[in-house]
């Protein structure tokens, strides 16, 4: 088996050691073998992208842009392909990872354009004779951590940016999906970016992340991930004066009040707590439901459950597919059992399936009559498990929806506009949907959270620019 190799200042570089990539719905499948990196050949990454760096950061706009424009060509041309290795390697059905890697092309696509928008001012001076004015200039040294759920997507929406912005980038994808993350640097180097400007590093966390947290010639990291390694991430970074940003957890509400429409709530609340497995920050893992609509709410989702097809995310009709390892499927089965522990009453689901292949199958789980202080409403789970939880009004709701240390998503259900406007004020959630999934967000707006969700500035979107770039101030004699 061919080994993937590590991209480091314009070549294919053999690794430390190798890792083997692991279909999750068919263990017995294995996608190919990725080379590991260790400290050294990490900080040859961060030279290389250090060396390259004072020609990026004053290269033409043009010039980025035209780049960007092809990399985000060249992954729409490939969707189909690239879609089929990220459902192998990382479960997701086939369609939604289809559609990831289209919204990575057109990532890549908007900034091709809004590098091209890259605006400053000029004002005059309060001292007679003086002209001030303010730019952006590019951060410089940019390290990317990267979760395995969106193994396309997520790195798109960080290395595009980064590039756009005159940075250079040094990108550690997670250990688990390294195809994906590979197949877009390939892509990457294919459509002309400069020796240096980017590179892969493939390595575990603790030896490939932590040399790049930690090296004073990275000027800022970003991250997503879970909350105790972000925290972790931050004290190091703020401790050498780094730039940093974070995306970490998220425990999202799915409010339905009384006047829903049933099949609106239903399919919302389907959609942002099981599909892509609940794998997703964003996910609805706390559906609060009001008195009023609580039972045919539940006695729908139950019928509406049962057409799920848990599968092989390669076949036609899967709906969920694996969880993406065995460490993260147990770590799911024990949240099942806490559930039942503390009171919850599980309706519907929730054990490992046997299915025709050995794989990390779990039957969708939703409890009923929990209460907000369970840790099944407390703690990310990131698996196919839900938890309704009773309101008695709209007051009641939106205070359980708010009872979080998280605040990434937030959503609500129902036909009036007075709930409506009060909820998108008073939620306390970095993003809110009305009357659609609390997952899935567009690609040229914010992205992130509050509260333990998120640190530092936001991303996608022209918002980007503020993690990406450093702001300057001249003065000009007139």
């Amino acid at each position: 088996m061919t080994i993937k190799k590590n991209y480091i200042a314009g070549e294919w570089v053999e690794g430390c050691g190798t890792s083997h990539n692991i279909n999750p719905a068919d263990t017995s499948d294995v996608i190919a073998e990725y080379a590991t990196a260790d400290a050294e050949q990490t900080k040859a990454a961060i030279a290389a992208a250090r060396g390259a760096f004072p020609s990026w950061s004053l290269s033409g706009i043009q010039l980025r842009s035209e780049l960007l424009d092809r990399i985000g060509q060249l992954i729409l041309e490939r969707k189909q392909a690239l879609g089929e290795l990220l459902a192998r390697e990382e479960g997701k059905s086939l369609p939604e990872a289809i559609g990831e890697v289209g919204r990575a092309g057109q990532i890549f696509k908007y900034f091709s354009g809004e590098v091209l928008q890259l605006r400053g001012e000029i004002q005059p001076s309060v001292r007679p004779g003086l002209e001030a004015s303010v730019t952006r200039e590019a951060l410089g040294v940019i390290g990317l951590i990267t979760p395995w759920n969106f193994p396309i997507a997520i790195p798109a929406w960080k290395i595009a940016p980064a590039l756009a912005y005159g940075n250079c980038v040094v990108f550690k994808p997670a250990e688990l999906v390294p195809g994906s993350a590979h197949a877009l640097a390939e892509i990457i180097a294919e459509a002309g970016v400069p020796a240096g400007v980017f590179n892969l590093i493939m390595g575990p966390g603790r030896v490939v992340g932590d040399t790049l947290v930690n090296d004073a010639r990275v000027d800022g990291i970003s991250f997503t991930g879970s909350v105790n390694t972000g925290r972790n991430i931050a004290a190091a970074a703020v401790g050498r004066m780094a730039k940093v940003q974070l995306e970490m957890g998220g425990k999202n509400p799915l409010v339905v009040l009384d006047d829903a429409d049933l099949d609106t709530a239903v399919e919302c609340a389907i959609n942002g707590a099981f599909f892509s497995t609940g794998q997703r920050c964003t996910a609805s893992s706390r559906l609060i439901v009001t008195e009023g609509i609580h039972d045919r709410f539940i006695e729908a989702m139950i019928d509406r459950l049962k057409t799920l097809k848990v599968g092989n995310p390669l076949d036609a009709g899967t709906h969920i597919g694996p969880v993406v390892d065995e460490r993260q499927l147990r770590q799911n089965l024990e949240y099942v059992e806490i559930a039942k522990t503390e009171g919850g009453n599980l309706v519907f689901g929730g054990g490992r399936l046997q299915l025709e292949t050995d794989g990390f199958f779990q039957q969708p789980a939703l409890f009923i009559n929990t209460t907000p202080e369970m840790r099944i409403n407390r703690e990310e789970v990131f698996g196919p498990v839900a938890s309704v939880i009773r309101a008695r009004d709209y007051a009641h709701a939106l205070e359980l929806a708010n009872d979080t240390e998280f605040g990434l998503s937030a959503g609500i259900v129902t036909q009036s506009l007075k709930y409506a406007t009060h909820f998108k004020r008073h939620a306390q959630a970095g993003m809110v949907m009305v009357n659609v999934p609390t997952a899935g967000v567009d690609y040229h707006v914010p992205f992130g959270g509050r509260k333990g969700s998120s640190y530092g500035a936001r991303e996608q979107g022209s918002y980007a620019r503020e993690f990406y770039t450093t702001v300057k101030t001249a003065y000009t004699l007139a």
